[in-house]
C-alpha cells in the first residue's frame, strides 16, 4: 500500500468517527429545551436538562479534536495526490 493509500484510509476512518459523534450529538441535543420554565415541582427536568448539557459539554472537545483532524488529514490527502500527479506528468 503506496502512503497515500494509508492516509485515505485514515482519513475516512477519522471522518467516519467525526459523523457518527455529530450524529449522536444531534440525538442528545434534541431532548434540550431553548426556554425551561421551571417551578418547584419541575425539578425533575432541571436535572435531566443540566445532563444533556454535560453530555454535550462532554462531546465537545472529541467533535473538535475529530473535526481538526479529518480537515489535515483531508488537506494531506489533497497536497499528496496533487503531488503524485505532477510527478507522474513531469516523467511523460
Amino acid at each position: 500500500m503506496s502512503a497515500l493509500e494509508v492516509v485515505v484510509i485514515l482519513w475516512a476512518a477519522v471522518s467516519v468517527l467525526f459523523i457518527g459523534l455529530l450524529m449522536y450529538r444531534s440525538l442528545v441535543g434534541m431532548k434540550e429545551e431553548d426556554t425551561l420554565i421551571l417551578s418547584a415541582a419541575e425539578t425533575k427536568m432541571e436535572q435531566e436538562q443540566r445532563q444533556i448539557l454535560v453530555r454535550l459539554s462532554r462531546i465537545r472537545p472529541y467533535l473538535l479534536g475529530l473535526g481538526w483532524t479529518s480537515g489535515v488529514l483531508l488537506i494531506a490527502v489533497v497536497g499528496m495526490w496533487v503531488a503524485e500527479k505532477w510527478k507522474e506528468s513531469a516523467l511523460q
